[in-house]
């Protein structure tokens, strides 16, 4: 008798634990995946109309939705910050890249604290964060500096794996997990680390807090330069494009039809005035432009495969239903012209570094033109697809949303999705209101009419309301000009092919004034449109002498005959936060044993002054100077630099720069005494008109 109570006593137990789980499984908050390609264009998936073998992603296509109207913010870094923050670039200090500061809180080319990201709000209402691939939301001399303050375990994510700046060789990063750095281990590969270690983030949540929800960020970098892939995944290719661009293009377009993306009447754009026919290209360089084409399919096709084994997991721990999963691009195609590397041969290969150029990037954005940087459908349009079982109505599995949205409405969908509180303050800091509107009206087939949307990226601009869209292009090193202004009816037009602003003067002048009103409010004024190294060349020239990133920006040399320790002291000792620290144990023979310098671009005829403050544990000293970058190391100052227990601000003024030409400024501190201590700050590099 009492055996059959006690077995009676466990079946409810047990009955009841089930209905408890299937309980907090119903009630458990949806995960969010978030995937984002890197330089992929518009038509490459073949769900929307590309032939490269995308059976993953096409998988999330045919059970979700697909959008054939939404948009990224033109260009890496801005959309990522766009992205992450549900604001515009502008509002969240990234209105240029991560390369450069330029001098204002909008062009700060760092994620700011007025700003927060999509991880620190779900966290908020307990989401697990992870991420996992390409950051690109930290300026570069802080990221060289490990200034940490903005690293992705530094704006809301519990655990990082992949790369923070904003390019890597695939077969030899420098990685980063957490707040760590290590080299890449061998038979390495970056995009299967990126879906390997995504993969794992998910089994490891499900084994240790399967109750809770997770955000998960997963920033590919494929297919962005440089062509890297492995040759099993070429060979899939390696005959699919000796076809030639145009005939992939047609072909690409025929399918946009077929799959209801465009009317059966629509016209293609031209192929690009910069691009000769397929049937022009000598026969030599078939084979070549074949190949690059072949690696770029082949970086999107190991992408898919890692998406595979992505929803594989999340089925395996019967997750997939109550996932969120948003998959796009973070700009057009990319033309860029990039070239280096030890080798020249076109075969995927670690020592190559080669894009795959505007001939193929046009088809990349077929049928659209314009690319990646340009705010024409080419560089601003995405696919986005959106696949969500239990949050979708699984009669709009496979359909196309009518509506238009931009990459800032993420941020709003996942606090909708999420139940949270977009802050009005964040660690003492006012945060920019939301930008962002919700999507989620369109899981249940509601079209609501998105409203006016807004883009600027080195003077190209862009305003979307409605049907309406107001476009210029501003090419390299020209003014905006307002004659450059192009009206499109995008109901009627949306490959951009009938201007109509002839037609209605009024409305683009309506148009243009609101976008002004918006350009002042967000601050894109003044519009930057100088040349990439242009802009990185004069930043240079704006030394970390503060030290605040610590030694992000400055060269270390040191032979191995010293022993001394070289490092940021924080302890305020001279006038600044932070300042250079040296301490000798063992000493070289000469000067150049120990060295700091910092290059710089300088023309003919200019001078600079050179300041410092230096104090010292006893009388020591060390040499300054201003040199040729070049072999010969033509010295425009050379100068014994004194210093003692004393702070001391010490000024030096160069002689007349003999050319143009790479420059640097050295400190050298091979020859101290061992036991001798510097101190240093306040480094300024001031130039003096020219003679």
């Amino acid at each position: 008798m009492y055996f059959s109570q006690f077995k009676e006593f466990c079946s409810l137990v047990f009955f009841a634990f089930i209905v408890f789980s299937a309980s907090a499984q119903q009630t458990k908050k949806p995960n969010i995946i978030l995937i984002l390609a890197d330089d992929m264009g518009y038509s490459d998936l073949s769900c929307y109309g590309g032939e490269v073998q995308t059976p993953n992603i096409n998988s999330l296509a045919t059970e979700g939705l697909k959008f054939k109207q939404f948009y990224n913010a033109a260009r890496c870094c801005p959309t990522r910050a766009s992205l992450m923050t549900g604001l515009y670039p502008h509002q969240a200090g990234m209105g240029w890249m991560a390369a450069a500061d330029l001098g204002t809180p909008e062009y700060q080319g760092n994620l700011n604290n007025t700003s927060v990201t999509i991880a620190e709000v779900m966290k908020s209402v307990g989401y697990s964060t992870y991420m996992t691939g390409k950051w690109h939301l930290t300026n570069e001399r802080k990221i060289a500096g490990k200034v940490m303050d903005n690293w992705p375990k530094q704006r809301g994510f519990d655990r990082y794996f992949g790369i923070i700046p904003g390019g890597a060789n695939y077969y030899t990063p420098e990685l980063y997990s957490n707040n760590k750095t290590y080299p890449a281990p061998a038979n390495f590969y970056l995009t299967d680390a990126i879906s390997d270690t995504t993969v794992k983030y998910i089994s490891e949540h499900e084994a240790t807090k399967k109750n809770d929800p997770f955000f998960m960020y997963v920033a590919y970098t494929a297919p962005h330069w440089p062509l890297h892939a492995l040759q099993k995944d070429i060979d899939k290719y390696k005959n699919a494009y000796k076809v030639g661009w145009d005939e992939i293009r047609k072909t690409r377009f025929a399918k946009q039809k077929e799959l209801g993306m465009f009317p059966a009447n629509a016209v293609m754009s031209d192929r690009d005035s910069e691009i000769p026919a397929w049937s022009e290209i000598p026969e030599n360089k078939k084979n070549d432009m074949a190949k690059r084409m072949a690696i770029y399919a082949a970086q999107i096709d190991v992408m898919d495969q890692g998406i595979g084994r992505i929803i594989k997991e999340l089925k395996t721990t019967n997750q997939l239903d109550n996932t969120l999963i948003f998959f796009l691009s973070d700009n057009g195609a990319c033309a860029e012209f990039i070239s280096s590397g030890d080798s020249k041969e076109v075969d995927g290969g670690a020592d190559t570094f080669e894009s795959y150029r505007i001939n193929w990037a046009n088809v990349s954005s077929t049928p659209f033109k314009e690319y990646k940087h340009y705010t024409y459908e080419g560089g601003i349009a995405t696919p986005l697809i959106v696949h969500w079982p239990n949050g979708i109505k699984k009669n709009l599995n496979n359909s196309w949303v009518g509506d238009y949205g931009h990459i800032i409405d993420i941020m709003a969908t996942c606090i909708d999705v999420g139940g949270a509180k977009y802050p009005a303050t964040f660690k003492g800091n006012k945060i920019t209101p939301l930008q962002g509107k919700s999507l989620l009206h369109n899981f249940n087939g509601e079209a609501k009419g998105r409203g006016a949307v807004f883009w600027e990226h080195e003077a190209n601009i862009a305003l979307r309301d409605g049907k309406w869209k107001l476009v210029a292009k501003t090419d390299q090193d020209q003014d905006f000009n307002i004659a450059n202004l192009r009206l499109y009816d995008m109901e009627q037009d949306p490959i951009e092919l009938n201007d109509l602003s002839a037609k209605y003067p009024e409305r683009v002048n309506e148009m243009y004034n609101r976008w002004h009103n918006w350009g002042e409010e967000v601050k894109v004024f003044p519009m930057d449109t100088r040349e990439y190294n242009v802009r990185m060349a004069d930043y240079k020239r704006e030394l970390n002498g503060d030290f605040n990133d610590n030694l992000g920006g400055w060269n270390l040399k040191k032979s191995n005959a010293v022993t001394a320790d070289v490092k940021i002291d924080n302890s305020g000792k001279l006038n600044g936060q932070k300042s250079l620290m040296i301490a000798m144990q063992k000493p070289g023979q000469k000067p150049a044993d120990l060295s700091l310098n910092w290059g710089f671009k300088a023309d003919k005829g200019e001078k600079f002054q050179i300041d410092l403050t230096a104090i010292a544990k006893g009388n020591s000293k060390f040499y300054l100077r201003l040199e040729d970058a070049g072999k010969g190391a033509e010295k425009m100052i050379d100068q014994e630099v004194k210093v003692n227990k004393t702070s001391q601000k010490n000024g030096f003024t160069s002689i007349v720069i003999p050319k143009d030409g790479n420059y640097r400024l050295s400190l050298y501190f091979g020859d101290m005494q061992a036991g001798e201590q510097i101190w240093i700050d306040q480094i300024k590099l001031i130039p003096i008109k020219k003679s």
